[in-house]
């Protein structure tokens, strides 16, 4: 089969899984700034930034250590039992340990008066953690279909639990106050029902996998977990980096601003998440990606497919952020507008998410060739980068000073890993091709703020004609190759 043919039609699945999910998904983030004031969603964005971080150590790079393994192994059925023992006694261990001291955590956190959010916060990590294997093999053994249903039906009970929660049962119970509701539902809990319809929806999701998790005869290899853990602790490193480039922010700002510092969390949070566009296209291409590329490796065009593979993932990308912005005026309604005030942030974060998915397209070289402690290197660079401009920025300019060190880090992440892997893993990416791609989605940004003041009846025509008129650049530029990609498409 053609291979472009094969990668777009993987990433249109997943891509299919994850738009759904993630808009799905997504579509809680403006729920919330109309349930709850911005302080409230301070709390929710900073606990699962902090989240986030346990995740990525919790799974220890066990998914690419799988994809890599796995995949030159003649027996990957004993891979991935040793992997799937090995994350459930990491899992589990961590899932007691939190709940034995989630008052002192609690504590730590500044979440003293709700100790039960840190015992909710394990479960679902641990759960999460330990079905990220079962998902990576569904990838790595090409069944898209199902890792989009069981995805698909975990988010749609985390929407539903939280619709129920936050808004029938106050609903119901101010209409019928005897109701049995009362047995499930207690106003006093309150943004805490967010994260109980997270730990529903992650327990479903592993019910539903359980066949995949039992279907394997559970032998376990010392020697297999002992170079697997090997190969993966870099890409933990970077994990956790990567967490810190995106997260760390929502963490930090409590801490570094003096005058509402939750509140500022919550302006924060809702308007990076209307990127959401960017990153699940990145998600998308990622899911469908990596166990591509591992397949492929030590093919002779190799190279020449990664370049080209590049150039289309950053005209798709370019042609997200110019829609994102174009129609910010009508996309931030989806929103409450007590958030509107954080919208300045939204073309820095498209840009800093799409730097941050070249990056990763870029970074396929370390792990093609064993050397994931030059990602380890990047990351842990890139994560300096985001904690010492935090540090420096958001005291002056708030939340503000967050998005531009995001920005900064994925760039300078990008362009090291470029030059790195040119040296080490040479890819003859087309720069001045890429470069004038660019540069017209610049131009046509800058068009955009001319035109920003404009009557809609007005602007909104015009800012179409600046989409049809990157379409029509593509087409022109790119018409003998996408001639001859279709046409071999249509041989096979």
């Amino acid at each position: 089969m053609n291979p472009f043919k094969k990668l777009a039609g993987d990433t249109a699945i997943y891509g299919l899984s994850s738009i759904i999910g993630r808009v799905l998904n997504w579509v809680l983030t403006p729920y919330f700034t109309f349930v709850f004031v911005p302080e409230l969603l301070g709390v929710v964005t900073n606990l699962y930034a902090y989240a986030a971080f346990f995740l990525v150590l919790l799974t220890y790079g066990m998914e690419t250590s799988f994809f890599r393994y796995a995949s030159k192994s003649s027996e990957p059925e004993k891979v991935y039992s040793t992997s799937l023992i090995s994350l459930f006694f990491t899992s589990l261990s961590f899932v007691l340990l939190a709940v034995a001291f989630r008052f002192e955590i609690a504590n730590w956190l500044n979440y003293s008066e709700h100790p039960e959010y840190i015992a909710w916060f394990a479960v679902i990590l641990g759960i999460d953690a330990f079905i990220a294997l079962p998902f990576a093999r569904l990838r790595l053994n090409n069944r898209p279909v199902k890792f989009a249903v069981v995805k698909l039906v975990g988010i749609a009970f985390t929407i539903g639990f939280n619709l129920f929660f936050l808004s029938f049962c106050p609903w119901w119970l101010e209409k019928n106050p005897g109701s049995i509701v009362n047995l499930v539902y207690s106003p006093e809990i309150g943004v805490g029902y967010v994260f109980i319809s997270n730990l529903l929806a992650s327990i479903i999701t592993l019910l539903l996998l359980l066949p995949e998790i039992f279907r394997v005869v559970l032998t376990f290899n010392r020697k297999m977990l002992v170079q697997m853990l090997s190969y993966g602790f870099p890409i933990l490193i970077v994990g956790i980096a990567g967490v810190a480039n995106q997260s760390i922010d929502k963490i930090l700002i409590p801490f570094l601003v003096e005058k509402d510092p939750m509140f500022q969390v919550g302006i924060y949070g809702a308007n990076y998440k209307l990127a959401v566009l960017m990153n699940m296209f990145i998600q998308a291409f990622r899911y469908a990606f990596e166990p591509f590329f591992f397949s492929r490796s030590g093919g002779v065009d190799d190279t020449r497919i990664y370049a080209t593979v590049m150039k289309y993932f950053v005209i798709f990308g370019l042609l997200i952020f110019l829609g994102m912005i174009l129609y910010l005026d009508l996309i931030k309604f989806i929103i409450d507008e007590k958030y509107h005030v954080g919208l300045k942030v939204v073309p820095i974060v498209l840009t800093a998410n799409l730097f941050y998915g070249i990056y990763f397209a870029l970074s396929m070289w370390y792990k093609l060739t064993d050397k994931t402690r030059y990602g380890a290197y990047i990351a842990l660079i890139g994560a300096a980068i985001t904690i010492a401009l935090n540090f420096l920025l958001v005291p002056v300019m708030g939340y503000m000073g967050s998005a531009i060190a995001v920005l900064a880090c994925f760039t300078t992440m990008m362009v090291i890993s470029y030059f790195l892997g040119q040296k080490h893993y040479p890819v003859p990416y087309n720069l001045k091709r890429l470069a004038l791609y660019f540069s017209i989605a610049g131009v046509l940004f800058l068009l955009s703020m001319v035109s920003e003041n404009m009557a809609a009846v007005y602007k909104y025509p015009i800012h179409t004609i600046y989409i049809l008129i990157f379409l029509a650049a593509v087409a022109v530029i790119e018409k003998s190759e996408l001639k001859r990609l279709f046409k071999i498409s249509k041989k096979k």
